[in-house]
């Protein structure tokens, strides 16, 4: 996944050049849809026993040239509690769940456009979830509320038809059912925030 540093050039990179980053009402009426996903898929290519396996589909309408509603579809696993702040600690393996939680489900996002391409958003995840042992047994399943608020940068090109959305992002738990024990003693260790998340989107307009 793209570091903090790399994220923050690409936005710092993207306020220095002329852009026109904001859709007008001529715009949105004539593509006021878009379809899209995240660069975090690149980590599935990588070879590691720990790929997340993450898919994600964006589907958005822009409602006026400062907001933006869409709906994504995501499915992932991971192996370590979500709160563990960066560190040595978020890749120790004694950090590690007993096996994995794997998590499918959707979020409805609301976007807001503060000035030119700059974006602050709110994403609300229902995600449904299976408790996976380390022989590849599914023990339990549960469901939990998972939100992002994120703020980030637009970026229109060629010709306006596609885009890129560098950004950071703090996570955030409010709720979830009982975890099985083994997995809910590696959980509680931890903050339900995280701080910092760097993310990717980009998309298609139509």
């Amino acid at each position: 996944m793209l570091n903090k540093t790399s994220i923050l050039i690409i936005i710092l990179f993207a306020i220095s050049i002329k852009v026109s980053a904001q859709y007008t009402q001529e715009e949105i009426l004539n593509k006021p849809c878009f379809v899209g996903s995240t660069g975090f898929m690149l980590m599935n290519i990588i070879p590691d026993d720990e790929s997340p396996n993450f898919i994600q589909l964006n589907l958005g309408y822009r409602i006026s040239p400062k907001d933006a509603i869409s709906l994504e579809q995501k499915k992932w696993r991971y192996f370590e509690p979500l709160g563990i702040p960066y560190g040595n600690l978020k890749t120790d393996p004694n950090e590690n769940f007993p096996g994995f939680i794997q998590e499918k489900g959707f979020a409805i996002v609301y976007q807001r456009f503060l000035w030119k391409g700059l974006y602050s958003s709110i994403h609300v995840m229902n995600a449904w979830q299976d408790f996976i042992n380390e022989n590849g047994q599914k023990i339990d399943d549960g469901f939990q509320i998972f939100n992002t608020y994120r703020i980030g940068y637009h970026i229109k090109l060629f010709k306006k038809a596609f885009f890129i959305e560098p950004s950071l992002a703090i996570t955030h738990r409010p709720y979830h059912t009982k975890m099985p024990d083994e997995f809910r003693n590696m959980d509680e260790k931890w903050s339900k925030f995280f701080f910092g998340e760097p993310g990717l989107h980009f998309g298609f307009n139509f």
